[in-house]
């Protein structure tokens, strides 16, 4: 019942599109002040996460997330600094128009979910819960959004490269 009410009521769509373009600030402003201020550097950051990991009971709770941020991200922090701040970005432009809604919330939720590995509670939670409403919601969370039109063309175009013809109204 509460999965039929979000993704098809129009009344859902209109209480997902506030949550929507709320999460889409959130993302949009962390990574506007990334893209567009001083050189972002994330090495600080996954140095601080690898020298102070998530424990519990004495013990390391997400191992094989610090040995890749030890292996693969560290070393590479120049191009994680590019892919974090233009990913909050990108994200955040894409649930405020709501284009491509429910791709945008699935790389929000993965840099949610890295952040909290790392160790950063912050508002992570809280965001996660939205997209969840968001996520679950699918296309009728960009109903009032690009998602109106882009879906029913990228459907189309998909269509039409297997030999069928969909007509979009």
């Amino acid at each position: 019942m509460v999965m039929n009410f979000l993704r098809t009521n129009v009344y859902a769509a209109g209480i997902l599109t506030f949550l929507r373009v709320y999460l889409g600030w959130k993302w949009f402003t962390v990574g506007w002040g990334k893209v567009t201020g001083d050189s972002f550097d994330a090495s600080g950051y996954l140095n601080g996460a690898v020298n102070n990991p998530v424990v519990s009971q004495g013990e390391i709770v997400y191992p094989t997330y610090v040995s890749f941020l030890e292996n693969i991200a560290i070393p590479n922090s120049g191009l994680f600094s590019f892919l974090v701040a233009w990913g909050e970005l990108l994200v955040g432009l894409g649930l405020i128009l709501g284009v491509l809604t429910t791709a945008a919330t699935f790389f929000g939720l993965v840099m949610n979910f890295a952040f909290m590995f790392a160790g950063t509670v912050s508002t992570n939670p809280w965001l996660v819960l939205i997209s969840m409403f968001i996520l679950v919601a699918g296309a009728n969370a960009g109903k009032f959004g690009g998602d109106r039109w882009v879906l029913p063309y990228l459907k189309q175009l998909f269509n039409k490269k297997e030999g069928t013809k969909v007509e979009v109204s």
